[in-house]
């Protein structure tokens, strides 16, 4: 039994159930110290009360800051700062304390800036499980440039937040070749969660929508009038809106709504997709305008031809109506990829052998900046 030290961003629930899925599968062997924060911490500390294997901590995190409904990207950005600024070196110092009283092993993060610096500093093997090195690591000269440029711009957060990972491993529904220099990376797909790997799919006839709470209300207005009963997750309980009825958050309920709808209406979340695609679900995604991961996301599902997006700020009933009438289109690509998504068994292989040979490799991340910016339209390439 191995001591195993893992970190997550709280910022909505992907990470989270990411992480709580894999908690799930290590606990049957290893001790578990978590650190996370908001959504997140809320979740784990739920989920995994009592659990004498999984100790689940609070610490300090950034948010994602909203005006008027949308993301505020420079507000966030500004917040980001802030954090590095203000708590990141203390919360190192913590974690230092916590890591030698816990006698850890291992340290995995989803996502975290604190504990790959704390793990860095004691000389302890770290696993980097998540989305956003995708960002760095995958070909991505199939998006259109302006948002190759965004993911350019993105992807230095990325190697600032996660540094010297021992093994990096990429969490996703779509995979493109590596970038040159990532070969090393592991690709897989989203973890599933045990509820939803054992979910029968049916189809009961309505749309299922999880929304992100900043949604506004012309997009609620346009599921009213889709012409299907309308189930959304993400908004909290409130009095239904014509066809549509408002449910809290409630993990058992949504997987079931999840394998009894006929199709998504959604925020385009990685997770939420790849659970989506396992049961065999059309999507229309509604990324948000400023939402760069959600617009990427969206881009490489249609690309599979799994579903369609349109952007939250523009989606009318008459797209709704129209992703509707298509279901059927989406099909046969969608039988292709149902039941076959599941990344969770090569994510605990990873683990296990970085725990039977922990120093076997050097961390190969450590110098693997961010590439020079893609070019544009009128400039080559």
């Amino acid at each position: 039994m191995a001591h195993i030290a893992i970190s997550l961003c709280g910022e909505g629930r992907g990470h989270a159930t990411r992480i709580a899925t894999l908690a799930e599968r290590l606990r049957e062997r290893h001790e578990l110290l978590v650190f996370t924060s908001a959504d997140a911490l809320e979740f784990l500390s739920r989920r995994f009360a009592g659990d004498a294997r999984i100790r689940v901590v609070g610490i300090p995190g950034i948010v994602f800051q909203y005006s008027g409904g949308r993301l505020d990207v420079t507000r966030s950005i500004a917040t980001g700062l802030d954090y590095q600024a203000r708590h990141l070196g203390p919360l190192v110092d913590l974690l230092l304390g916590e890591l030698d009283a816990f006698g850890a092993d291992l340290a995995v993060t989803d996502f975290e800036p604190a504990l790959p610096r704390a793990a860095a500093r004691q000389g302890i093997p770290l696993v980097s499980v998540d989305h956003q090195h995708f960002l760095l690591a995958y070909d991505l000269s199939s998006l259109p440039w302006w948002l190759q440029w965004q993911a350019w711009l993105m992807s230095h957060a990325v190697w600032m937040y996660v540094t010297e990972a021992t093994d990096t491993v990429v969490s996703a529904f779509f995979r493109p070749p590596l970038k040159r220099g990532w070969e090393h990376a592991v690709q897989v797909g989203p973890l599933l969660r045990a509820e939803v790997a054992r979910a029968v799919p049916r189809n009961e006839g309505f749309v299922l929508s999880y929304l992100r709470r900043h949604t506004p209300f012309t997009a609620l207005a346009t599921l009213a009038d889709c012409g299907l009963p309308v189930k959304v997750y993400g908004l909290g309980e409130r009095d239904a809106l014509g066809s549509v009825s408002f449910h809290a958050i409630d993990d058992r309920r949504f997987v079931d709504d999840l394998a009894a709808c006929r199709c998504l209406v959604s925020a385009a979340g990685n997770q939420l997709i790849g659970e989506a695609l396992h049961l065999g679900k059309p999507m229309l995604l509604l990324p948000e305008r400023a939402h760069a991961e959600q617009l990427m996301n969206s881009h490489f599902l249609a690309g599979m031809g799994c579903g369609d997006f349109t952007l939250l700020e523009q989606v009318t009933t008459a797209l709704v109506r129209s992703f509707i009438d298509r279901l059927d289109d989406f099909r046969p690509r969608l039988d292709a990829v149902a039941g076959r998504i599941d990344g969770t068994d090569d994510v605990v292989g990873v683990i296990e052998r970085r725990l039977a040979a922990p120093h076997s490799l050097p961390a190969p991340d450590a110098a693997r900046a961010p590439e020079p910016a893609p070019a544009g339209p009128g400039r080559g390439g």
